[in-house]
């Protein structure tokens, strides 16, 4: 498969969602979404607006800032902080598309991995190493190595993946970036 780079911009990572055409034909008016570090929600409000069932989590949702299209859409605030050890475990097997943008915590990727159904989609992306050289985050803690996404998700469909500079300097950033599907069995 070639790998395409699709765009991503600092003001609208949904970008990656949005572009990526096939996303739809792994959707059903049952699907239900993580959008995991939510921030403002404007990662989860794409699938929001498409009338799906979305549980913003963040261990501070003061700056969420998400609107429902209709009655019948579920929003499910989680304020959860991930990082302390007082958060319950996410659900396994529970969602059908786990939302990561600009986040890195690695001991969560076991519980991220758990909790996507199978036939499932994780769509991350994250700052990398070379991130650094131009600017933040620079604490290693919070930027990926080389291949280090792609290898976690090494056993899933990959329908999705690029590790580059995306945007153009000095707003650019290095990041990696996946869509892919949990095996069925």
């Amino acid at each position: 498969m070639a790998e395409k780079k699709l765009k991503a911009s600092q003001c609208n990572s949904a970008q990656l969602i949005s572009q990526f055409a096939q996303l739809n034909n792994y959707l059903t008016p049952q699907s239900k979404v993580l959008d995991l570090a939510c921030g403002s929600g404007r990662n989860g409000q794409w699938f929001t607006d498409k009338g799906l069932d979305v549980s913003y989590l963040d261990r501070d949702l003061s700056g969420l800032d998400v609107i429902a299209v209709n009655e019948s859409t579920n929003i499910e605030r989680l304020e959860w902080d991930l990082e302390n050890g007082s958060a319950p475990s996410l659900p396994e097997n529970h969602y059908d598309v786990v939302l990561v943008f600009n986040y890195l915590h690695r001991p969560l990727f076991g519980q991220i991995v758990k909790s996507v159904k199978p036939g499932g989609l994780i769509i991350y992306e994250t700052f990398t190493e070379q991130q650094a050289e131009i600017g933040r985050p620079r604490n290693p803690d919070f930027l990926l190595k080389q291949g280090e996404l792609k290898a976690l998700f090494a056993n899933w469909l990959c329908l999705h993946y690029s590790e580059d500079l995306f945007g153009e300097l000095p707003n650019a950033s290095y990041k990696a970036q996946i869509i892919a599907q949990k095996p069925l069995g």
